[in-house]
C-alpha cells in the first residue's frame, strides 16, 4: 500500500470541484484496468493524495507514472478550461512524493489525513529566508 501526492505542474491552482470529480471518475476507470485499487483520493487546489494498494508486480514509480499519464491525458481531454492555466501540455509536475503504508494504524491515519483535508496549510505570499536582522546588516 502506498500514499502517494502528486502535485500539479507549477503547483497551479487547477483541482476545481469539476477536475476533482473527473479525476476520481479516471480513477474508477484505471482499476478496472489495471490491477490497482484507490482507497482513498484527496485533493487541495494544487495537490492531490492517492492511497493506493497493488500487486507486487508494480513498482512505485509504475505506479505513479500509470497513475500520472491517464489521468492528465483524460483530464485535458473532458476540461480543456485546464489548458488556459498550464503550458507545455503537462498537467502534473514532474516531481511526486510516495511512502508505503503499513497495516497497524497507518492506513486510518492516511484515509483521514487525505480526506479530511488536514494537508491543507495556508499560505503566505512570501517566505523569510534570512531573518531581518541579518538582511538589515
Amino acid at each position: 500500500m502506498y500514499h502517494i501526492v502528486c502535485p500539479s505542474k507549477y503547483r497551479r491552482t487547477v483541482l476545481s470541484a469539476t477536475v476533482d470529480a473527473k479525476l476520481k471518475e479516471i480513477c474508477a476507470e484505471i482499476q478496472k484496468r489495471y490491477e490497482i485499487t484507490f482507497l482513498e483520493i484527496g485533493s487541495d487546489s494544487d495537490h492531490v493524495h492517492f492511497l493506493v494498494q497493488s500487486v507486487p508486480m508494480y513498482s512505485p514509480k509504475q505506479l505513479v507514472q500509470i497513475i500520472k499519464s491517464i489521468t492528465a491525458r483524460e483530464v485535458f481531454k473532458s476540461c480543456p478550461e485546464v489548458k488556459q492555466y498550464l503550458w507545455g501540455g503537462k498537467f502534473w509536475s514532474e516531481g511526486y512524493f510516495v511512502s508505503t503504508v503499513g497495516a497497524h494504524g497507518n492506513e486510518q491515519m492516511i484515509k483521514n489525513y487525505s480526506a479530511t483535508g488536514k494537508h491543507r496549510v495556508k499560505r503566505s505570499t512570501q517566505t523569510l529566508l534570512i531573518p531581518r536582522q541579518l538582511a538589515a546588516g
